[in-house]
């Protein structure tokens, strides 16, 4: 009797697992984002259930976006994601939208926050299904993306269904492990079938009951469901559940051989192409492979089919399971399989398809000393490096270990390897790598190349003792100079000295320049620290590309903090928004986003500088970084600071240790308010290190000691900023910090605040304000008030709820009524607990702008804007801009002047 038709088998002893992901389908369906894992073993049906979910998934009313991966996909980005975006009737994203994220594809970052928008928006009218089978295969770039989707998407109505053989660290477990908190993850691993369930697929096939003798055999099967259709069909003897070579069940391999015993030699010809090729290929490569004309392949094609061993689509022929494409693969003796391996390459490059193409046949045939191998594996990976880094290292480091030790191409090679890690950024492996080289017998030029491709990293990181040892290895001696004077830049800005003359390479050059501003920086010289960093940025610009050559972006950042300390706060944060604009280095985002914070800080927009800060903490998350700039932990626990939350500093702080952060200015500032010893230890602090706007620190320490007594701390207070300011003439905000404390002597600090109404911040202007109403009010003079009231307005605006509160306990004991809308503390949901940006962000978005519309009104990046509205849904509990647009709208005219009724009333 024949067969049912496949379309027509049921799903069998899996309802437990289909309910599982049904709860995750519902779940998504209430707009919060779920994700299912299904892992096991092949032949267990993890498509079947896949499939089984995405039938239910489209009855539920689901808009499905469906792919599979596939061995071949680590050699295109996106190779594995891409396909289910564009699947379907109705695919998720458009031909337009889809390339849109072609140029992307380089700045994984980017790529990722821009499907961030486009998904939920997508999913806005109908829920969303992404699904992918076989992701154990996923290409680097859709880890990646799915990895941070997931935490991204926690507030859509999206469900992710993985499916994955078991891959500790792999692609599956990556994805998961970065769901937020709170999120729905549900991992399924499958089991074999009981016999029940073996026996209805066998009845399922046969369209009748097994036969005892049958039912006996399918127990032998290990409840794998492949094999006991397999067995069934006659492919699979009965003891055919045991584990064989390369882990095929015992028995598969003789059941091939059985079911082609009797085919011709032709087709058990295409049959042998076929696996070598891949679970997929096309037909003209495997003609290709059997030396015949395309157009004489149709008997053997359709015999190969007839046997149920292969499938054609009419774009190309694939094998009905990758069990059965193994099976063929094996059985093909070694040297027989190495040989076709070595023509498909000859193949694949006479016919243009590239060196990446070819790469992994070469990686199944190379053997030491095989130049060919070395020369397309170190062509693919210099041709896969700048979207497929990981894809890229892979190659490069098999071409190193296949290179013979006396080939001249061996050191270029491993200079390659070293400088590709660094590019993937597989830091520690580089390193590793270079010092096994540098054990062995590598030239002084290669030394101090592989050297070289690690200092900028340790420069970034502010490793600066290995940055030391690394320069000076003794094997370095010898390079040529163009090499030498790299070495010893780097020697000297890890020894905080200038340079000899560098001479007129660029990137020597741009390292002498870095020392400069570095020197100046620490000597508070702002002005020629600022004009250093901006001509180190441009020689590094020109050496873009060479061992050594520093991040000029990282130069640009240096540049902006120093325009910020000298009162262009508004100038450095424009030119951060030309930066995210111009869609800079995606790695570089952090960075970029650390800065924002600091100068958000100086500024005085303590929400904004809290935003920015928290998006440099997430972005170092995404892309590993975990050597954070050591500004970040200080803005979040300063920010903590001046809103009253001391646990919430204190969680910073020890976080920002557990990184090995020194944090002893954070941790003084959170006594400093309270004690007056602790303003000593404050300057003592400030004397030894660098924290971001010490003038506003300085300031603090002075105030809290002249409060508390300590003429000898404000003295000093007052000698340090007397200093800076003589450094920096012309900055009326240092030169008002400094007029501060001389007026905290003299008892007059009104020089101080008209410095300071001159000045960005803010913060600064404010303290003035309550130290000359101290004053006043301590000499009977009640104009005091004013300018204390001025003080709580301005510390109210910037979101200093500790020093808003002291000012106002200051006016409560000069008998003054609360007046105005006091600043409460923020609720943790609802309206009432979104900061002033997510407002803004709320209103605008309900009024109908776009993600970058948005951005381009407040001045801010796309992906800065939609952090924030994930903040915005989340706080409000919606999931959708049409449910933020009704929430906004509904609200009472008066409760709000920031939403679009009231601003249109206004008008």
């Amino acid at each position: 009797m024949p067969a049912v038709p496949q379309a027509a088998h049921p799903l069998r002893g899996r309802d437990a697992e289909l309910g599982t992901v049904l709860g995750a389908l519902r779940h998504a369906q209430q707009g919060r984002a779920a994700l299912v894992v299904v892992q096991g073993e092949p032949g267990l049906g993890k498509s079947a259930l896949l499939d089984a979910a995405a039938e239910q998934a489209r009855a539920l009313g689901f808009t499905l976006a469906c792919a599979a991966a596939h061995e071949t996909d680590e050699l295109s980005p996106l190779a594995s994601l891409g396909p289910a975006l564009r699947s379907g009737d109705v695919p998720v994203l458009g031909s337009q939208e889809f390339l849109e994220l072609a140029p992307l594809t380089a700045q994984p970052l980017w790529l990722a926050e821009h499907l961030a928008v486009m998904l939920p928006r997508r999913a806005a009218s109908n829920p969303l299904l992404l699904l992918l089978d076989d992701a154990q295969w996923a290409d680097p770039l859709t880890t990646f993306v799915l990895r941070i989707l997931v935490g991204r998407l926690a507030g859509s109505p999206i469900a992710v269904l993985i499916g994955t053989r078991a891959a500790v660290g792999g692609p599956a477990d990556q994805i998961a492990g970065a769901a937020e908190r709170g999120q729905l993850v549900r991992q399924i691993d499958l089991a074999p079938l009981d016999d029940d369930a073996v026996l209805a697929i066998a009845a399922d096939h046969l369209g009748r009951p097994a036969d005892p003798e049958l039912a006996r055999r399918l127990t032998g099967t290990g409840g794998n469901p492949f094999l006991a259709v397999q067995l069934v069909g006659g492919l699979l003897r009965p003891d055919g559940g045991r584990t064989g070579g390369d882990n095929l069940p015992a028995g598969l391999l003789d059941g091939v051989r059985r079911r082609t015993a009797g085919a011709s030699e032709r087709c058990r010809a295409l049959l042998r192409a076929a696996g070598v090729l891949g679970a997929r290929s096309r037909l003209d490569d495997v003609a290709q492979l059997m030396g015949e004309p395309t157009t004489q392949l149709t008997e053997p094609l359709e015999e190969a089919i007839a046997l149920g061993l292969l499938s054609d689509d009419g774009a190309g022929i694939t094998f009905r399971h990758e069990l059965l494409r193994r099976a063929v693969y094996q059985d093909v003796p070694p040297s027989a399989r190495a040989a076709l391996h070595r023509a498909v390459v000859t193949h694949l490059l006479e016919s243009g398809r590239g060196n990446a193409a070819a790469a992994p046949h070469v990686l199944a045939s190379a053997i030491p000393g095989d130049t060919t191998a070395v020369r397309v594996l170190r062509r693919a990976a210099q041709e896969l490096l700048a979207t497929m880094s990981t894809t890229a290292v892979t190659f490069i480091r098999r071409a190193f270990e296949l290179v013979g030790d006396d080939d001249p191409e061996r050191e270029p090679i491993a200079r390659d390897v070293v400088a590709m890690l660094v590019a993937a950024r597989q830091h520690h492996d580089a390193a590793a790598f270079a010092d096994g080289l540098l054990d062995g017998e590598a030239s002084p030029d290669t030394a101090a190349v592989v050297q070289l491709h690690l200092a900028p990293r340790l420069w970034a990181t502010g490793r600066r003792a290995e940055l030391a040892e690394r320069v000076r290895h003794v094997r370095c001696a010898g390079a040529v100079p163009e090499l030498r004077a790299r070495l010893a830049g780097y020697e000297a800005l890890a020894g905080g000295f200038a340079p000899e003359d560098p001479g007129h390479d660029p990137v020597a050059r741009s390292l002498a320049l870095l020392a400069r501003a570095e020197q100046a920086e620490r000597a508070a010289d702002l002005a020629t620290a600022r004009l250093s960093y901006a001509e180190a940025r441009s020689a590094a610009e020109q050496g873009a590309g060479e061992p050594g050559a520093l991040p000029y972006v990282r130069l640009e950042l240096c540049e902006l903090a120093m325009r910020g300390r000298l009162d262009d706060i508004d100038g450095a944060l424009a030119r951060l928004l030309e930066l995210d604009a111009e869609g800079g280095d995606s790695w570089q985002a952090p960075q970029v986003a650390v800065t924002r914070a600091v100068l958000e800080l100086g500024a005085g927009r303590l929400d904004a500088a809290f935003d920015a800060a928290r998006a440099a903490e997430q972005w170092s998350g995404d892309i590993g970084d975990t050597d954070v700039d050591a500004r970040l932990w200080h803005v979040l626990s300063l920010v903590a600071i001046h809103r009253g939350e001391p646990a919430e500093a204190r969680s910073r702080i020890a976080e920002a240790e557990r990184r090995g952060v020194p944090t002893g200015v954070e941790r003084t500032l959170l006594a400093a308010p309270d004690d007056a010893g602790a303003a000593a230890a404050l300057i003592r602090e400030l004397a030894q290190q660098t924290a971001p706007w010490p003038e506003e620190l300085i300031v603090q320490a002075a105030c809290t000691a002249h409060h508390g007594g300590d003429i000898t701390t404000v003295r000093d207070a007052g000698e340090m900023l007397a200093s800076l300011a003589a450094r920096n003439p012309g900055v009326a905000s240092i030169a008002g910090a400094a007029a501060l404390v001389d007026g905290l002597v003299v008892g007059d600090p009104s020089a101080a605040v008209e410095l300071l109404r001159r000045a960005p911040r803010p913060l600064l202007l404010a303290r003035a304000e309550e130290e000359l109403g101290r004053a006043a009010l301590g000499a009977g003079d009640r104009s005091g008030v004013e300018s204390l009231l001025r003080a709580r307005d301005g510390y109210a605006a910037c979101g200093a709820t500790a020093a808003r509160t002291r000012v106002q306990r200051l006016l409560q004991s000069a008998g003054v009524r609360r007046r105005g809308k006091e600043q409460r503390s923020r609720p943790e949901s609802g309206w009432e607990s979104l900061t002033e940006m997510e407002r803004r962000v709320a209103v605008l978005i309900s009024d109908g702008h776009t993600n970058r519309s948005a951005a381009a009104e407040l001045f801010v990046s796309p992906s800065t804007i939609n952090t924030h509205l994930r903040a915005v849904f989340s706080k409000l509990g919606v999931h959708s801009r049409v449910q933020l647009a009704k929430l906004v709208l509904a609200r009472p005219v008066d409760q709000d002047p920031a939403t679009p009724a009231a601003r249109h009333q206004e008008r």
